[in-house]
């Protein structure tokens, strides 16, 4: 379907331009049916400031690199987020990725120490151990010549290893009806966000009784691991220093409520969105051979027949600039939605009390002027001569401000060891006539999935 946009108003206005819509709903269905790409075709319309019109309210879009330094650094407190983010409550709770004000202080503070570098990196064994497991299993797919749903491989494997490592928990077992309740409960919340009219959880419509089966069972995992660690079993993982994290004013320690919200936030930030990132990465390989050529080389200079370490990155450059343009084109946080508490200006155009502002790294690392042709793969984008010559917040696939990603660090270290790992075994390729397209929820996963057959490399 061909978007219909209006013509911008003349130069100097102060209301930002932006698609007319439909009468009494606006851009309401638009942004719904095709959010991503419907913004990309509005921002190269209209401009780096658009106005949406909502039943109700104002929505809009800003895409410059100033803008998000102004709304994500700047301006923080006269934008924190928006009502959107209400509707993950249900699911997550009050965890960091919802909460705000004092209260958020107060758990990033509790959190930050276990994301300290130093703990991170013990967890690279654990990763290549995890990923070597899933080479394992794909050979009998590739001796075969079956097809996998990468998408779901991805799934799975980063679940082990977000149990594993955060929780010392062994989640393979329950991988497959954990991730069905995380997608049920995921797509449902993403049907309210884009929904006009929004029914309670306690009314029995089809829907919420999914999503209540869901978040039940996802609350019955994480009440079983808190529950185990109150009884006196010890490991040295996340949730151990969560229990025992303190309060510097209060001393007081975490309630079981504020355990099962972080946790709960942590397995879906820890899981949900690496995973789609890797699935992306395996798509992108296979459509673009030289720089999956260039990987491959790259792999077998430094590692030969052995599994990647720790100690192998700072000597796979190239690895880590693949990962960084996957994240590119496809970040994991592709959407940033933020509310204006007050009246503000931005590049001449009036933003309004109330209005909900939207950034996102989507549209921003497709920004043509930029980046040179935005939608191609060009891993070559992140030498450091290339990324002197962008403004620094041209790229924020984790978000930036106070309110960075606590885990962007783990997750890169997870997706370079993953990748690393596989790519030095196998090739994966896509099953010709598969659907492939994004599917723009909360996260961008592979709408139909990535169906592939990986061959082993010789």
């Amino acid at each position: 379907m061909t978007t219909q946009f209006t013509t911008p108003p003349r130069t100097g206005a102060r209301i930002a331009p932006g698609p007319r819509g439909l009468p009494l709903i606006g851009s309401s269905l638009a942004l719904a049916r095709e959010m991503h790409t419907y913004l990309l075709r509005a921002r190269h319309h209209y401009g780096d400031v658009v106005r949406f019109r909502l039943p109700g309210s104002d929505l809009i879009l800003l895409s410059h690199p100033r803008h998000v330094a102004h709304v994500l650094q700047e301006r923080t407190r006269d934008y924190p987020k928006s009502f959107l983010y209400e509707l993950l409550k249900p699911m997550l709770g009050m965890g960091l990725l919802t909460n705000e004000g004092d209260s958020w202080l107060r758990q990033r503070r509790l959190l930050q120490p276990a994301f300290h570098r130093a703990r991170l990196d013990g967890f690279a064994q654990t990763m290549v151990e995890h990923s070597e497991a899933t080479a394992q299993r794909w050979e009998d797919a590739a001796a075969r010549g079956l097809p996998l749903d990468i998408a779901a491989e991805m799934m799975r494997l980063t679940l082990e290893i977000t149990g594993r490592t955060l929780f010392s928990v062994d989640l393979s077992g329950a991988a497959r009806d954990i991730g069905t309740a995380l997608t049920a409960a995921l797509a449902i919340t993403n049907d309210r966000m884009n929904a006009i009219v929004r029914l309670p959880n306690w009314v029995p419509t089809p829907a919420n009784r999914r999503f209540v089966r869901a978040v039940g069972l996802l609350d019955h995992v994480v009440a079983g691991m808190i529950a185990e660690r109150r009884a006196g079993y010890e490991a040295d993982d996340l949730l151990t220093m969560l229990l025992e994290a303190r309060d510097a004013d209060t001393g007081e320690t975490m309630s079981d409520q504020q355990l099962r919200d972080e946790v709960m936030t942590l397995v879906l930030a820890g899981h949900e969105t690496t995973a789609n990132g890797l699935a992306w990465a395996w798509h992108l390989l296979a459509t673009h051979p030289g720089v999956a050529r260039r990987l491959a080389a790259e792999l077998a200079a430094v590692l030969g027949e052995r599994s990647p370490t720790l100690a192998d990155l700072p000597h796979l450059p190239y690895t880590a600039m693949v990962v960084d343009e996957v994240l590119r084109l496809y970040p994991p946080a592709w959407l940033i939605d933020r509310q204006a508490l007050r009246n503000d200006t931005i590049d001449g155009y009036h933003i309004p009390a109330g209005s909900t502002v939207m950034l996102s790294p989507y549209v921003t690392h497709r920004h043509p002027e930029l980046w040179e042709q935005p939608e191609g793969f060009d891993p070559e984008r992140f030498t450091s001569e290339c990324a002197a010559q962008r403004p620094k917040l041209a790229y924020f696939p984790f978000g930036t401000g106070q309110r960075l990603c606590i885990g962007n660090q783990f997750a890169l270290l997870e997706m370079r060891l993953i990748i690393a790992t596989l790519a030095r075994r196998y090739r994966l390729e896509l099953v010709p006539g598969h659907p492939v397209e994004s599917d723009p929820q909360i996260t961008l996963r592979p709408r139909h999935g990535l169906l592939m057959r990986p061959t082993l490399r010789l």
